[in-house]
């Protein structure tokens, strides 16, 4: 439910206290605050996904967002000594005051558990991209799933928000054969695949046609890696453009489970049988057959590709992004390796003004230890997302999980959470997690309104909970920091 700006709003952000924002006030300040350039990210606190699966929180994030911009926070915690160098001019009008509140901000980045090396940082205001704060910002460190939020950007200006994956049938006359073309979309369903069989069924009655063989065709991912560097794991499938539901093996559609070792398979006898659940005989075994160019009898289409980028973000979808990085390689005729992927991305980001010295897009979703990012190309990206002349972009923003709210960080920044809490509804952050790695991407509203982007980078961290929680808390301390 939109908020009214004549209406009183209670909220409540992970902590006891509650608070009434009236309209006149938030009207004055929330219009100051967010620029043409910030008013679709937000999207009045709702993103595309959400609306789907989520409306029943979208209106309270709405308010929520709101709230931190109009209402009088906590100031930022004392100031400790500072973490690096500031980036010498880049206070503007702020002066010393400013300067002191965001390094009392950044304090808990100095926590132990980030490990000897600390994090690499770099917090610039997103609204211009001026660097407010930056140590070790050129530091090559392992991204985890930081990256997806790279892989996003290049997605959605390679193909635009409004491509879909298609996963097709055609008709081979001369076989009398049917044929599952894999689109690289590994969000079909079981269902989806029955309706694919029964237009499929439709096409061939009007065509007096009642007996067929079945072909699939995986060649648009030929000369790809068949498996992740890590194998086969509760956190993705093997690589094939012919899927059921990311290849899980229960009902579920994100986060870690069993996966099958044969999702192409699956997926091909899943059509067969609805083929012939559909009045279609079916004889012989399906076979690989090419499907090309055929003539098409049925399509299923994805989710719009904001829609598929704001889920792979929102949950950290290890199979989709490595789909959406294939998919940037096809589009720009690299081969569909994950060096490919690498290039293809990397270049999308040159396209947009970024620097890709010392980066190694290893792969698309972070899962490879051995890919390399820096803090100032995450909040290089996050800056282009914001850009008004990229509107294309803004999925990479607005998939970002809520903290406190949705994806991966609904179990973070609530009550009890060591001085994160306050952080919930106005922190927007891309998580990353490997053994020894904690990274945090994303961007926050601070109390007096402007939204900072933000990238943390720890690559050599001693404790996981520890230095999640120093991440988290550096993010909510910029949230409630009166920096600008």
């Amino acid at each position: 439910m939109p908020v009214r700006w004549s209406q009183a709003v209670r909220v409540v952000l992970g902590a006891p206290t509650r608070r009434l924002v009236t309209a006149a006030a938030a009207a004055g300040l929330a219009t100051a605050a967010l620029t043409v350039a910030l008013s679709g990210p937000w999207d009045s606190g709702q993103r595309t996904a959400e609306r789907h699966a989520a409306a029943g929180i979208a209106a309270e994030r709405e308010v929520a967002d709101l709230e931190k911009i109009v209402a009088g926070l906590p100031s930022a915690p004392p100031v400790l000594d500072p973490l690096g160098e500031r980036v010498a001019g880049s206070v503007g009008s702020a002066g010393s005051a400013g300067t002191a509140g965001l390094v009392g901000a950044l304090a808990p980045l100095g926590d132990a558990a980030l490990g000897s090396g600390g994090a690499a940082v770099s917090v610039v205001d997103i609204a211009d991209g001026t660097v407010l704060y930056a140590s070790g910002e050129d530091a090559a460190r392992t991204p985890a799933s930081t990256v997806k939020l790279v892989t996003s950007v290049a997605a959605l200006r390679a193909l635009g928000p409004d491509h879909r994956l298609s996963t097709t049938v055609g008709w081979d006359e001369a076989a009398r054969r049917v044929v599952l073309v894999g689109g690289g979309d590994p969000t079909v369903l079981a269902a989806d695949y029955a309706a694919l069989a029964e237009e499929t069924a439709a096409e061939l009655t009007d065509r007096g046609i009642s007996e067929v063989s079945v072909g699939y065709d995986l060649s648009l991912w030929d000369g790809g890696e068949g498996l992740h560097p890590i194998g086969v794991n509760d956190n993705i499938a093997p690589l094939t453009p012919l899927q059921v539901n990311e290849g899980r093996l229960d009902d579920s559609t994100h986060g870690p489970t069993p996966r099958s070792t044969d999702p192409a398979a699956d997926a091909v006898r899943t059509f067969t049988d609805a083929l012939r659940a559909a009045g279609v005989t079916v004889t012989g075994e399906p076979e690989r057959a090419g499907g090309q160019d055929t003539e098409r009898l049925a399509r299923h289409r994805s989710a719009p590709m904001s829609v598929l980028v704001e889920r792979m973000l929102t949950y950290s979808d290890n199979d989709l992004a490595e789909a959406l990085g294939r998919a940037v390689a096809v589009k720009a005729g690299q081969p569909v390796t994950f060096a490919g992927v690498g290039r293809a991305i990397g270049d999308e980001l040159t396209g947009l003004g970024l620097s890709v010295d010392g980066v190694r897009i290893a792969d698309a979703s972070g899962l490879d230890r051995s890919g390399q990012l820096t803090a100032r190309l995450l909040t290089g990206v996050l800056t282009a997302a914001a850009d008004p002349a990229h509107p294309e972009l803004r999925p990479a923003l607005t998939g970002m999980p809520v903290a406190g709210f949705t994806g991966t960080l609904t179990g973070r920044y609530g009550a009890g959470t060591d001085g994160a809490a306050d952080g919930a509804g106005v922190v927007r952050a891309k998580t990353g997690t490997l053994t020894g790695v904690n990274t945090l991407a994303g961007t926050a509203v601070t109390a007096d309104g402007r939204v900072l982007a933000f990238a943390f980078l720890a690559a050599d961290t001693t404790d996981a909970n520890a230095a999640q929680t120093a991440l988290d808390r550096a993010a909510t301390a910029l949230a409630t920091c009166s920096c600008g």
